[in-house]
């Protein structure tokens, strides 16, 4: 549950209210702490600063966060519909969880509120000689934390939302799903094979749509305290609906409705597909973002180009081989699980980009020589796939293009995997 607990605390990072209510709750925390400066011996032989002063700067920091603020949410709101409307809809987590734009607005929120709470402390006289000399040195921190916060956020914000920051978020997201599935393939439990795989009682979930987390802490608490063994049928990104079990028990028998409901409450379940567990959703959004710049309304076969980069990229980093200090195996024995598929991530990236791509002859160019570096790759496997969709590029390629040199060009990349 512990994990479980960590994963919708991480979700928090796409909610824009979260950091700056932190903020807050520490400007409001920081008014009343000066105070305590008045306790301390010291106190009386700190330098005496006039009230008028403090509140003079707190009044300039009021007036003026605000309007900076709302200036801020306006700025972000444009940077998001632009992320929504050049990439795809599907980025926008990301571009939500920027930190540094999350960063300049709880601090501009942040200290509006502290501005407007010290401001009410200096009226009642809250403060002493000491107090007075803290809520001076922390205004002043504010305020030069702020103006530097403002500009690295403009030159943030100048690029938030823009299509190649985009790529790039999405492009990290991927990369670091895959190295965590890299040293942990198989989620900490067993690989699943033909000769561990389960036929027995099957669970299912109430509710329909995509896996986002598997709590395999509690799964392994739970096989343990009634000596089973589990095997996942819903990996993180599966869709659920009604037939598709969570999970197979090894035991024919039935079991009671507090253990199944135990079981299901292990996985979370949301409306969409997350970056941080599923690995094939950072290469599905990539896909999209490809497919829509090679559609005729946009046109733009060097964006595809460039994804395709990204892509050789991203199964090059899959390829390497993991340290064995850094692989995680066998933690949950009593958990089997299936291992990610090559060819449904192959699928995932290549597919749309072959389909849309089709009639340019620029784009099969690029896909051809992709996947020509992919297959020199020293991995079986990977080599399998990449000869694979080459075939099918060139295939899409030869009833999409028009003119046969093109296709001549294609073709003769295409041969050189033979």
């Amino acid at each position: 549950m512990t994990n479980r607990f960590f994963f919708h605390l991480l979700q928090l990072r796409q909610r824009l209210w979260a950091k700056p209510l932190l903020y807050c709750l520490v400007a409001v925390a920081a008014v009343f702490l000066a105070h305590l400066a008045d306790q301390w011996p010291v106190g009386q032989f700190l330098p005496e600063i006039d009230e008028g002063t403090i509140q003079t700067l707190l009044t300039i920091i009021s007036s003026s966060m605000l309007a900076v603020a709302t200036f801020a949410v306006g700025s972000m709101l444009q940077a998001y519909g632009a992320a929504s409307s050049s990439a795809t809809p599907r980025a926008l987590t990301l571009i939500l969880a920027d930190d540094v734009s999350q960063t300049a607005l709880s601090s501009f929120i942040g200290a509006f509120i502290f501005s407007i709470v010290a401001i009410v402390a200096l009226k009642t006289g809250l403060y002493g000689r000491g107090g007075l000399f803290i809520l001076f040195a922390l205004t002043l921190s504010i305020f030069a934390w702020v103006v530097l916060t403002f500009v690295r956020w403009v030159d943030n914000i100048a690029r938030l939302g823009r299509l190649e920051s985009t790529i790039t978020k999405v492009e990290a997201a991927a990369a670091k799903s895959l190295t965590a599935r890299r040293r942990m393939p198989f989620l900490g439990g067993v690989e699943k094979t033909d000769s561990n795989s389960l036929d027995g009682r099957k669970i299912f979930c109430p509710d329909i749509g995509y896996v986002q987390y598997v709590d395999m802490n509690s799964l392994q608490g739970l096989a343990e305290e009634h000596g089973l063994k589990i095997m996942l049928e819903a990996m993180p990104g599966s869709f659920l609906a009604p037939g598709r079990p969570l999970v197979i028990l090894d035991t024919p028998f039935d079991i009671d409705e507090a253990l199944r409901a135990r079981i299901a409450d292990a996985f979370v379940v949301g409306s969409s597909r997350t970056f941080e567990e599923d690995p094939r959703f950072g290469l599905v959004v990539l896909s999209e973002i490809a497919a829509r710049a090679l559609s005729p309304a946009v046109n733009d076969m060097g964006t595809a180009i460039a994804i395709v980069g990204r892509f050789v990229r991203l199964f090059a980093r899959w390829a390497e081989p993991v340290e064995q200090e850094d692989r995680t195996i066998g933690k949950y024995d009593r958990i089997i699980v299936p291992g990610l598929s090559l060819a449904d991530m192959f699928d995932d990236a290549f597919t749309a980009i072959a389909r849309d791509g089709a009639g340019s002859v620029e784009v099969g160019i690029r896909l051809q020589k992709a996947l020509r570096a992919l297959s020199n790759l020293d991995q079986p496997e990977m080599q399998e796939q990449a000869k694979r969709h080459s075939t099918l590029a060139l295939q899409r390629a030869k009833a999409g293009l028009a003119m046969k040199d093109d296709f001549s060009r294609i073709q003769s990349l295409a041969e050189a995997f033979d």
